[in-house]
């Protein structure tokens, strides 16, 4: 990330280290991952130890400390979902996208993750596609939405 960015965002936040949560998250955004370049340039700029930032980064879930996809697919699988077939649906991602569940494909274009529930088993399973949820997903509706989002891309 350009150093430019970084200060931008620094700046935004007063220099002020109670705004670290906001900093990181801006940098995840922008770089959908929290490079190891930029925490040590945030690090200096804020006056803190590299622990400090570290203990954050890995504390919440939202951040990750390597790279991510453009989208990001995750597959509940809740008992409801489970027994519905949310297995299945993640093997024919993991197939089909070429990645375990955790991974993220080479082009940087999907991340796929499983979680234990999204609270909406009535229409399960359930698959959420950068924030969009899809429900009663098959194996043939999930293969679609790899489609679908591989065409938003090159539309973009």
């Amino acid at each position: 990330m350009e150093v430019s960015k970084l200060d931008e965002i620094i700046e935004k936040y007063r220099y002020d280290e109670s705004g670290i949560v906001g900093i990181l998250h801006e940098i995840q955004v922008r770089e959908r991952y929290l490079p190891e370049d930029a925490l040590k340039y945030v690090c200096e700029k804020l006056d803190i130890p590299k622990s400090q930032i570290y203990h954050i980064a890995t504390f919440f879930k939202a951040f990750s400390l390597v790279p991510r996809g453009k989208h990001n697919i995750t597959v509940c699988l809740g008992t409801a979902c489970h027994v519905r077939g949310a297995q299945n649906i993640v093997d024919n991602f993991e197939r089909d996208l070429k990645i375990k569940a955790g991974g993220t494909t080479k082009d940087r274009q999907f991340t796929l993750e499983t979680v234990n529930c999204l609270g909406c088993c009535a229409i399960g399973p359930v698959v959420v596609v950068d924030d969009e949820y899809h429900g009663h997903v098959t194996p043939t509706s999930a293969r679609e939405l790899i489609k679908k989002y591989s065409e938003k891309e090159e539309k973009q």
